[in-house]
């Protein structure tokens, strides 16, 4: 009859209290301290999920401990965007542009790349279902090497599945504007419009399980997995980036005449000299063990965190740097040699796929972030650093407009000045290349490859003041969070290495002996000769890994030693155990094989 059966007050809505001992604290919670409160974000908007069963009301909040130190990556996020903003209003007045604005906010639109497999295959393989990625498997006669994924029509059922989530991703108020084939075979991509920083960042998280939940509809399984194939282009989230006032001006349009653009030289240069100051505190913010095989691949950036800044606006700061006046390029129009076909607008400098942070029109596409992790923290940090950057420069400017000169020469030498400090962290080429590795060593750029070696940069002595500074994460809340990403990388690694351990022993190593028994009973001697090696080779190698995984070898009670371990010693004895087994994979008989292989998961749609 309409009645409710029980109400809660406007005082429940605003604060919960779940328990703060069970969630991951890094020691700010002991297991007997349970209080934490949740608090009600007004700035981002409750939605309603609905269930066979009825509706779901969700209000998005933060999580706060007891003590008030923040659990979750909200409070950071919201505070970095307070940061943000008071700096840029500063500027902007320094400026003399404010226009009425009284906030800036930060804006995030993120790509988010998916694999679609059968879900069939999904529970054939036991590495899958526990570790989101494939621990075996050979590399197939066909990956991505013709690009006729990319480039082909989507598959039905895929696109069913794409139109559907689309549709509960609107009724949820999450706007996707994008959908295409991505390049490896049965990776897809799903892209929204730009939001406020912090409500992208819900968004991005209810996309990423709304993706999820109606693929199994359509009986596939969503991978959201930095690298679940071998050898196969991995999913990232391409985090487009850009800072705007209330009053909707966007600080990062550069216009039709960059080089007189002063308010976007200034925001220009300060996220440019932020990135370069801060690079490995970046790095660190991205860092996990999906990431660790994904970056530096063929379809992601490096690990080297540099600036794509595109032709024109090189020439701009390169002309500003050396105090020679020089126009920016004329926009012009790309013939297509038919008049079937209109004039296409050229742009003033192409796109750089390889680049880590690259300019991409009127915002940074930050392209290193991990497709399975939450956007919070690498904006919270961006936002902080170009706020201190903002800061910096707009004092620079205020000593600079006592001068005599004006506006417009007083931001010319501040860009000038820093742009010289800071563009060993530009780049525009080959962000694979062997050539540029090199020369980002000369440069003193951080090549910081695996996740131990990112991760102290959040603790490092810099990151602490700055964090202090601007009130954003307190020296315990990012001790905390160091830690528990330590604890992270270490037990996802414990979890695939033991995996992998079973995996081969109960299921491969089986199937091999059998093939080997086949082959004795047709007294195939050569074929024996080919398999009875490998098949040692497979057994040493899983006693190894077995070796390694035991608990009194793994000393868990330092989490810095400990993930120092497993990326030492465990990940080499896993790749051991891989490398004989999907030798074997390419020898056994398939009817004898137990997993499913690439050659299936990849290509059946």
């Amino acid at each position: 009859d309409g009645t409710a059966i029980a109400e809660f007050s406007g005082k429940e809505l605003i604060q919960g209290e779940p328990d703060a001992s069970s969630f991951p604290t890094g020691g700010i919670r002991a297991t007997f301290e349970a209080r934490g409160y949740t608090a009600w974000d007004p700035t981002s908007p409750a939605f309603i999920l609905e269930n066979p069963n009825g509706a779901l009301l969700c209000i998005p909040t933060a999580f706060t401990s007891w003590t008030g130190e923040a659990l979750d990556n909200k409070i950071p996020l919201l505070r970095s965007m307070d940061a943000l903003s008071g700096a840029a209003i500063r500027a902007l007045e320094l400026l003399g542009a404010t226009d009425g604005a009284d906030r800036v906010f930060t804006t995030v639109g993120p790509e988010q790349e998916y694999f679609l497999i059968d879900e069939q295959y999904y529970f054939e393989r036991p590495d899958l279902l526990t570790t989101g990625r494939t621990l075996f498997g050979a590399k197939p006669p066909k990956g991505h090497e013709l690009d006729d994924h990319y480039f082909g029509s989507i598959p039905e059922r895929i696109l069913a599945c794409m139109m559907e989530t689309e549709l509960e991703l609107a009724k949820l108020g999450v706007p996707v504007k994008t959908r295409h084939n991505e390049v490896a075979p049965n990776q897809y991509e799903l892209a929204p419009i730009f939001e406020n920083s912090n409500v992208g960042c819900d968004h991005q998280q209810l996309t990423m399980q709304v993706m999820q939940n109606i693929a199994r509809r359509y009986g596939l399984v969503c991978l959201l997995h930095e690298k679940p194939f071998a050898g196969v282009n991995g999913s990232g989230k391409h985090n487009n980036w850009s800072m705007g006032t209330d009053t909707g001006v966007n600080l990062l349009e550069p216009g039709d005449t960059p080089h007189e653009n002063l308010q976007f030289l200034f925001f220009c240069t300060a996220v440019i000299q932020a990135v370069n100051t801060h690079q490995a505190l970046l790095r660190a913010s991205i860092a996990s063990p999906g990431q660790d095989h994904r970056l530096g691949a063929n379809e992601a950036p490096p690990a080297i965190i540099s600036i794509f800044l595109g032709a024109e606006l090189e020439k701009v700061f390169a002309a500003i740097e050396s105090g020679i006046a020089q126009q920016s390029k004329p926009g012009s129009f790309l013939g297509l040699g038919t008049p079937v076909l209109p004039p296409m607008p050229l742009h003033g400098g192409d796109r750089n796929r390889t680049s880590p942070f690259a300019f991409t029109g009127n915002k940074f596409e930050f392209r290193a972030l991990g497709s399975s992790q939450s956007l919070a923290l690498p904006n919270t940090v961006l936002n902080t650093i170009v706020a201190e950057a903002i800061d910096d420069l707009a004092g620079k400017l205020k000593t600079a407009l006592r001068g005599s000169g004006g506006l417009e020469k007083a931001v010319a030498k501040v860009v000038k000045e820093s742009y010289a400090a800071n563009k060993r962290i530009v780049f525009g080429g080959d962000n694979y290349s062997p050539e540029w590795h090199a020369e980002a060593k000369k440069r003193g750029l951080y090549n910081l490859r695996s996740t131990p070696d990112a991760l102290p940069w959040l603790i490092d002595r810099g990151t602490v003041a700055l964090f202090k500074k601007y009130k954003v994460l307190s020296k315990r809340e990012l001790e905390s969070r160091h830690e528990v990403f330590l604890e992270q990388y270490a037990t996802k690694i414990n979890i695939e290495s033991e995996t992998a351990a079973a995996i081969a022993r109960t299921l491969l190593l089986p199937a091999a002996v059998r093939y080997l028994n086949e082959l004795k009973i047709a007294d195939l001697e050569e074929l024996i000769g080919e398999v009875q090696p490998l098949i040692k080779e497979l057994h040493y190698a899983i006693l190894k890994l077995e070796e390694v995984n035991l608990k009194e070898n793994q000393d868990d009670s330092n989490p810095v030693k400990w993930a120092a371990y497993m990326h030492d010693k465990v990940l080499g004895a896993m790749d051991d155990v891989r490398d004989a087994a999907d030798r074997l994979e390419g020898i056994v008989a398939d009817d004898l094989w137990p997993l499913p292989k690439y050659s299936e998961m990849l290509f059946i749609k």
